[in-house]
């Protein structure tokens, strides 16, 4: 509350609050955002150009396309906004990522101004809360709900479809699917429906929200579940302060030594996996039905060899439990202050500089009744399970070979020198970031 509407505050969300996937580094200037060197120069630290600071990989850019031409929502009372804004961010001499250029919309132009830090104090406030605002609604959708549960939900049908319940598979997976239909179904009802929460909240309609989905839905492939190629995709393998990213690397690999530990139990060759029906049917159900993939070119309709599952299975795992971890339980964190991720806007945004005061912002964020069923709903969605099992907790004992369960033990071991690593670096911080400590972890999506 203090502390949001400073410039490296609302950087550092991009990195470590509750929608980590958007920023990337920037390596060229799309045309569509023609910020030049004299605009920013006065944010730049290093006595560089910004063609340099572009070359040196100090530049970032959070581009919010895919909601580029969406249907805004309406209710009885408010007409909503939404727009596709582009922000180009900065890693300052004090390793901090700040704002240094937003656009509000995609196409630029004389009522598209390009909007600056040294603007003045309201412009550049009602800007930064354009970006949050669409952060908010591409996260709620997209980040969190299509890309950990429903996807969740996916690899949980396939598996009772095709596995049974004697199956290596079905037994290593089953901790991570609890009460994931459960809570999808009470999703569908309760916050995405014609009168759910979400048609009285987001800026986006009930139909901008069905193709906000079919778009995400395009980007979605394997690659993009594992979360190693995620980070070198946006070029964020070396950013400082990117806790998200380090804690996540660290939960990768003690899932994926588990899940291979376990794999190597009961396939000692790659022909043991070409000749499992079952696994063969798993993944071809998630392909052809679960992800409408019928060519198989996003996701594999057969696995080959042994390395194959256990990827296949650690993006599995991860997506249920550290993945909906790192962007759920920081809901109520980071959208309960109101002007820091406004749910909706209720004045279109600004075609010119200089005509914004407080009034005016005061009329453009959410009213109170929308503010209310936000924190309610942020509150809510925030809460860990009063019997919640936490990653690597597996009270119901699948397993019955001593090797499996000594895998289970090793694991355990690992996530805690991480859950200790993460407290260690913790105390150094001004802010700790323990949505990745895996004590905090559930072990699938269920709230």
């Amino acid at each position: 509350m203090h502390d949001w509407n400073t410039d490296d505050m609302f950087g550092y969300q991009f990195l470590n609050g509750c929608n980590p996937v958007v920023i990337r580094k920037c390596m060229k200037l799309p045309d569509k955002f023609p910020v030049t060197h004299e605009m920013v120069k006065g944010s730049l630290q290093r006595e560089l150009t910004l063609q340099d600071e572009i070359k040196k990989g100090n530049i970032y850019i959070a581009d919010y396309v895919i909601l580029d031409g969406l249907p805004a929502n309406k209710t009885k009372k408010s007409q909503f906004y939404l727009t596709a804004p582009i922000c180009l961010l900065y890693n300052n001499k004090w390793d901090q990522i700040v704002p240094i250029a937003i656009q509000l919309r995609q196409t630029p132009g004389g009522k598209n101004p390009i909007f600056l830090p040294d603007d003045k104090k309201y412009d550049w406030m009602l800007a930064k809360m354009w970006v949050k605002s669409s952060d908010f609604n591409l996260h709620e959708l997209s980040t969190h709900l299509f890309k950990t549960h429903l996807i969740s939900e996916v690899f949980e049908i396939a598996m009772y479809r095709q596995l049974s319940a004697v199956h290596p598979v079905y037994k290593l997976l089953i901790p991570h699917v609890r009460f994931t239909i459960v809570i999808n179904a009470e999703a569908r009802e309760n916050l995405i429906s014609d009168d759910g929460v979400f048609s009285k909240i987001s800026s986006i309609s009930g139909d901008g929200i069905e193709k906000l989905l079919e778009r995400a839905m395009k980007t979605l492939t394997l690659k993009s579940l594992c979360f190693p190629d995620t980070i070198k995709a946006r070029g964020m393998e070396n950013t400082s302060n990117y806790y998200y990213r380090d804690d996540g690397m660290m939960i990768w690999k003690a899932i994926n030594c588990f899940v291979s530990d376990v794999v190597e139990i009961y396939y000692d060759r790659d022909e043991k996996v070409q000749k499992d029906v079952e696994i063969q049917g798993f993944v071809k159900d998630v392909s052809v039905c679960g992800m409408l993939d019928s060519k198989g070119d996003k996701f594999p309709q057969s696995l080959n060899t042994r390395a194959e599952l256990i990827e296949y299975l650690t993006a599995v795992i991860f997506t249920a439990s550290a993945q909906h971890a790192a962007v759920n339980f920081g809901q109520f964190d980071w959208h309960a202050w109101i002007p820091n991720s406004p749910s909706t806007m209720r004045k279109p945004p600004p075609q010119k500089k200089g005509k914004v005061d407080m009034k005016y912002i005061m009329k453009t964020l959410p009213d109170r009744g929308c503010s209310s069923e936000v924190l309610g709903t942020v509150w809510a969605l925030s809460q860990f399970q009063k019997n919640e099992r936490y990653l690597g907790m597996y009270p119901d004992m699948y397993f019955t070979e001593e090797a499996a369960k000594e895998a289970i033990k090793k694991f355990h071991q690992k996530l805690n020198e991480v859950t200790n690593s993460i407290k260690s670096r913790n105390k150094k911080l001004t802010m700790g970031y323990s949505y990745l400590s895996p004590d905090k972890i559930p072990n699938s999506v269920a709230i």
